[in-house]
């Protein structure tokens, strides 16, 4: 039988209650434990209390909530034990259902508790992620906050009380206010200049204070029974004193937004300074500004052939000559940084300026590292004349301005970031030194860069001057006829206060009302009083202080918005950045709509050759022409001595033959022979010789140059360079200049190889009797030919090839048969006819019925003597074959005595000679001297950029060059446009 309270008989029900019911009871066990065994073995059926049938015990235990709450009736025989378990079956449902209410409150309490962690965590999500803008503070506000004791600052604060009293009187301001709407309300036009004070009576009436409602309409009661007291003239005092109450208001917090800038201003700088300096070491990227600059940039450079038109934003500065303009951007840009002239012509050319934020006042070239300090007034000089400099670089000779662009990038603290482009003022008439068609280019560079539909012009007029004179305002109006993005600014406002008798003329300009032209807005601004040594501080005081005290802005003819160069610059970079936000999107569509057209053009005409631009080309073809240089001393020695006698020997054979050997040679006598020929070597030596060796050694290495490039031509090289090689090759041949030093060496080399006389061997002989042969040959065959055009065909000609001669031809033939008659007679006959014997021959022909000119007979007589000379040379050149015997031993024989093949033997062995020493110099020295002129060559070519663009050509290269441009405008225009988005 179970016993009551046994722990050890009922663990099973404790194990059983704890896991289903996952309840950890708060009470001792010891007294829940009776209960649950009850429980337990009451509803279980179970009469083995050692073994408890577990899934019965749970399902009647989960389910005792479901029990009802009245004790069941005893059963009959149970007697008071029964009632007793009834009754504690009664309290442990009680005790359940407080139990289980506890569990649900706290169930609930924790899951709201998660619920409204979740909550919170979402909303915290949501909230944007401040931490990367943490560098933005600097390190030390962080550290003065730590070191601030707030509650003295909140002590050290003024009382309401105190503060109350700092506030203006309203009911002044409401009486004042009220008299206005009585003068309204009574129909009193008090003029455009009291619109401001009416609206913020308007204001304070719409505001809800009853004080103030009360104080207006007690003052209208009032006014209503004294408004025949007032007169116009203390009304009109009373306005004036109003207006200049507001003014003076007005410029007081002008001050204040002033003084507060430029605290920012520092406090900017600081911060500036301090991450330049790395402090937050973060990594520094591009400004936003620079991105688009970069583009701008790489479009100025892009070929104005092309079809792809730039329509990207920028602030266009455009104004008659000396109207101000320059003035105006040195304002903006918070820098005298341009050259000034008076009165002449300063802007030759565009100028880009790149305004920026940065720590640094400085100012820096696109294609310098250079800096200028804009603080020290040494580097602002230097950086005008840099610019000047630039600009007449870039004017060709004879123009007057140029389209070239000068890219230019200012940074400081507190400079509003954009783009202005400062063009040629324009002209209206041309002056002494200008060229004829300056006006013309001025205007077409202004159209250029104002027709782009998102280009901002800024169209300067001076005021200082009548405003019919403007020339600017109607080509502005032509070019931007609604004004949708023109801003007018009127300059030297100041002159012009003090010039027009009306000031209301100002007004009519600045209103859009004097000029046909349309804009945005309209600004007037002062600049300064004229003088270049004055500051851009000392200007904007200057300009301030007017405005302050000009009737222009007392009277209302001009608005506080629409004066001073800070508010003009302000507003410019506005209307910039919205054109750019406007716009750019479209102009990369555009540029990648033009990439997809290139690339499908390339790969459909050119599907197996790489995209080279004209500068990876130009390498290239560097590259090929320098191993074709290098190429010219892998020749042989034997290659160029060879070709060196040979070409040598064709430019002296004609002076040899004709002015030493022929002349010696007539003279039938061995010693005048001998004394002839060494006289005139010893002059030809002296005077020709050597310079004729240089100029055939210096066209050698020329045509080899060039046959060294036609084979590389040949061999699967690209013919796209045959012109830039052509220009290389003339340009490094017009430089080279030969050794002057070698020609003294050169002359003695030569001289004595001539006068050496002694052949030693018989081969040397026979090659020299071979030499004269074939010289001799030569110019038999020359002479013959000429006969043979003097006399025309002969009979076999004539009939086979119905050939006729000509009435000179038929007098010839006849005196050349006369003539050989003579020489037939005379075997032995001298090198000229006397003058009996010329006319012998005249009288034979006329009495055949020839007449014949003297000179002709002479004329004729020289090419048959000629002819008759050289055939007997050859005979005795055969002759001598044999003689080296007789040389040797110097035996004198009037047959073999070969005296004509010693010369041609001393000849050929000074082209030997004179060959083997022109070829060391050419491979020892002027082959390296060559190679470095073609390196200093292609450098500079390499360096001009016309030149280039002259030499490498075709389509091919302008596809490639194009598709470069286009690819690497996207990319800079789609990284700009994802900044552009992430600033947003």
């Amino acid at each position: 039988m179970l016993r009551v309270g046994s722990k050890a008989a009922c663990m099973a029900c404790r194990n059983l209650v704890s896991t289903n019911m996952g309840i950890r009871f708060r009470v001792p066990l010891q007294k829940l434990h009776p209960l649950s065994c009850a429980i337990h073995h009451r509803y279980s059926g179970n009469t083995n209390p050692q073994r408890p049938p577990h899934r019965t015990a749970a399902r009647y235990f989960t389910s005792m909530s479901r029990l009802p709450m009245r004790p069941p009736k005893p059963p009959p025989g149970s007697g008071g034990r029964g009632y007793q378990q009834q009754r504690n079956f009664w309290m442990a449902r009680l005790a359940a259902r407080l139990l289980r209410l506890r569990y649900i409150l706290l169930g609930t309490a924790v899951g709201g508790g998660y619920t409204a962690k979740k909550t919170y965590e979402e909303w915290k999500d949501m909230l944007p992620d401040f931490s990367e803008y943490n560098w933005v503070i600097p390190d030390f506000v962080w550290e003065l906050s730590e070191q601030i004791d707030f509650d003295k600052l909140a002590k050290a604060l003024p009382e309401i009380e105190e503060i109350a009293k700092l506030l203006p009187d309203m009911d002044k301001i409401g009486e004042n206010f009220t008299f206005l709407k009585s003068l309204l309300s009574s129909g009193v036009s008090l003029g455009s200049e009291v619109k401001g004070a009416s609206g913020l009576h308007l204001l304070l009436e719409t505001s809800g204070d009853p004080q103030l409602k009360a104080t207006d309409s007690s003052a209208a009661a009032a006014h209503d029974a004294s408004d025949k007291q007032y007169k116009k003239s203390s009304d009109k005092e009373k306005v004036d004193q109003l207006q200049e109450e507001l003014l003076r208001t007005q410029l007081k917090y002008q001050r204040m937004l002033e003084r507060l800038e430029k605290e920012n201003k520092e406090l900017r700088k600081v911060v500036l300074q301090k991450d330049d300096k790395g402090i937050h070491q973060r990594k520094v990227k591009k400004s936003l500004i620079d991105l688009y600059s970069e583009v701008l940039d790489i479009l100025s450079d892009y070929d104005a052939n092309y079809n792809t038109q730039d329509h990207l934003p920028r602030v266009v500065v455009v104004g008659d000559q000396s109207a101000g303009k320059t003035s105006v951007l040195e304002m903006i840009a918070q820098a005298r940084i341009f050259p000034r002239g008076s009165g002449e012509m300063m802007t030759r050319s565009p100028v880009k300026v790149t305004l920026s934020e940065g720590p640094h006042h400085v100012a820096l070239f696109k294609d310098s590292g250079r800096e200028f300090d804009l603080t020290k007034e040494e580097d602002l000089a230097a950086l005008r004349r840099e610019i000047e400099l630039r600009m007449r670089k870039s004017v060709k000779e004879g123009q007057t301005v140029s389209s070239e662009t000068i890219s230019l990038s200012v940074k400081g603290p507190g400079i509003q970031r954009m783009v202005l482009v400062d063009l040629p003022g324009v002209i209206s008439t041309v002056t002494a030194g200008m060229a004829s068609d300056t006006k013309e280019t001025i205007f077409s560079i202004s159209k250029a860069y104002m027709q782009n539909p998102n280009a901002i012009i800024l169209c300067i007029q001076d005021g200082s001057v009548d405003a019919e004179r403007s020339i600017v305002t109607d080509l502005v109006s032509q070019m931007d006829p609604q004004g949708k993005r023109t801003i007018f600014v009127l300059t030297k406002v100041d002159l012009a206060e003090k010039n027009l008798a009306s000031p209301s003329r100002i007004q009519q300009i600045v209103e859009g009302k004097l000029f046909p032209m349309k804009a945005l807005g309209y600004f007037a601004v002062v600049t300064g009083k004229g003088s270049s040594a004055e500051s851009i501080d000392s200007i904007k005081d200057y300009e301030e202080d007017f405005f302050q005290n000009s009737r222009l802005l007392r009277d209302g003819m001009l608005k506080a918005h629409q004066v001073t160069t800070k508010n003009l610059s302000l507003a410019v970079s506005d209307c910039f950045w919205k054109m750019v936000r406007e716009s750019v999107e479209q102009q990369a569509d555009v540029f990648k709509a033009s990439r997809f057209n290139l690339e499908t053009e390339w790969k459909n005409n050119y599907p197996r050759l790489r995209e080279l631009d004209r500068n990876e080309l130009y390498e290239k073809a560097k590259n090929e022409i320098l191993d074709e240089v290098i190429s010219l001393s892998q020749v042989t020695p034997q290659h160029w001595e060879a070709i060196l006698q040979k070409k040598l020997w064709e430019r002296v054979s004609t002076h040899v033959i004709e002015n030493i050997y022929l002349p010696a040679a007539q003279t039938m006598d061995s010693g005048t022979f001998n004394t002839t020929v060494d006289i005139k070597l010893k002059q030809w030596t002296d005077k020709q010789l050597p310079h004729k060796a240089l100029e055939v050694a210096w066209e050698t290495l020329q045509e080899e140059f060039a046959r060294f490039m036609a084979e590389y031509k040949g061999k699967d090289q690209d013919d796209i360079f045959d012109k830039l090689k052509e220009a290389v090759k003339d340009e490094s041949i017009k430089r080279h200049k030969w050794n002057e030093r070698a020609m003294d060496s050169l002359r003695v080399i030569q001289h004595n190889a001539l006068e050496d006389r002694s052949i030693t061997d018989k081969p040397q002989w026979d090659a020299a009797i071979q030499f004269m042969e074939e010289t001799l040959q030569s110019r038999l065959k020359d002479t013959e030919s000429v006969i043979k055009d003097m006399v025309g065909p002969d009979w076999k000609q004539r009939w086979l090839n119905w050939k006729n001669r000509t009435p000179d031809q038929h007098i010839r033939n006849e005196t050349k048969n006369e003539l050989e008659r003579l020489l037939k007679l005379h075997d032995d006959h001298t090198a000229y006819l006397a003058n009996d014997e010329v006319t012998t021959v005249r009288k034979n022909l006329e009495g055949r019925g020839v007449e014949v000119d003297p000179v002709l007979i002479k004329d004729t007589w020289h090419q048959l003597y000629r002819r008759h000379f050289l055939q007997k040379a050859l005979s005795h050149c055969s002759l001598c074959k044999r003689g080296f015997y007789y040389y040797q031993r110097h035996f004198v024989d009037s047959e073999l005595e070969c005296n004509d093949v010693v010369l041609f033997w001393r000849i050929q062995r000074m082209l030997v000679i004179t060959a083997n020493t022109l070829r060391q110099q050419l491979t020892n020295t002027e082959v390296r001297r060559l190679e470095k002129n073609v390196k200093e060559v292609l450098d500079d070519f390499g360096e001009d950029t016309e030149r280039k663009i002259h030499l490498i050509t075709g389509r091919r290269v302008q596809l490639a060059e194009d598709l470069k441009k286009v690819r690497e405008i996207q990319e800079k225009l789609e990284a700009f446009i994802e900044a552009l988005h992430k600033e947003k």
